[in-house]
């Protein structure tokens, strides 16, 4: 299997998410999709093309408890637990546009699904904006919206979470993530206890002879 690796330069921090996100909501005008779009992609760790084709029967959304979302790719399908925040954010969105359960979590202005186009200008603009334009980062203007999937997953396996775990919620397998983020896998800053370790693998007396 190959995969590419993605750089750890080219990932975005918590605060640069952040920021993006704020520029998000306070610019995204008639596009009232965009922001609640990000975010999904953002913290929920979704593939653009899955978070597009939500529909609100997908989110399973009790009132102050945890929830989870049903993300569909290549005809399989899995499930994604949202914190309570999160959950009470998609009640509010589902309540303020009056969606109904069969309606698109991001409709288009006509219902349609939300454009690629309709989320892009907003996106170049808010990195435009908010990520460092000096000669060292700004190479990094430019990059598509799934880099918020991509520091997403990231941060899930430096919280500690099991790349088992991470790969179901992301819908790829702990191998792909291990050749795509190596980098979360070091253990050079881990400690062995070398004395334990010989005692485990050590022969026993008999076969020593």
């Amino acid at each position: 299997m190959s995969v590419d690796v993605m750089d750890e330069e080219w990932l975005l921090s918590a605060e640069q998410v952040r920021s993006l996100l704020e520029w998000i909501r306070g610019h995204a005008g008639a596009d009232r999709p965009v922001y609640p779009f990000m975010r999904i992609v953002a913290e929920q760790g979704l593939r653009p093309g899955e978070a597009r084709a939500l529909r609100v029967r997908d989110a399973m959304l009790p009132e102050g408890d945890w929830g989870n979302l049903t993300a569909r790719h290549s005809r399989k399908v899995r499930e994604i637990p949202l914190q309570p925040q999160f959950v009470e954010f998609l009640r509010e969105w589902i309540s303020e546009t009056g969606l109904r359960e069969d309606d698109l979590l991001f409709p288009g202005r006509r219902g349609e699904p939300f454009s690629a186009s309709g989320y892009q200008r907003v996106w170049e603009q808010a990195q435009e904006a908010v990520l460092p334009r000096d000669e060292l980062y700004s190479w990094r203007l430019g990059e598509p919206i799934s880099i918020l999937r991509e520091s997403c997953l990231v941060k899930w396996l430096r919280m500690g979470i099991s790349s088992v775990t991470v790969a179901e919620w992301a819908g790829e397998s702990p191998s792909w993530l291990a050749l795509r983020y190596p980098y979360c896998f070091r253990s050079a800053d881990v400690e062995i206890d070398w004395d334990h370790l010989a005692e485990v693998v050590a022969l026993p007396d008999v076969l020593k002879s």
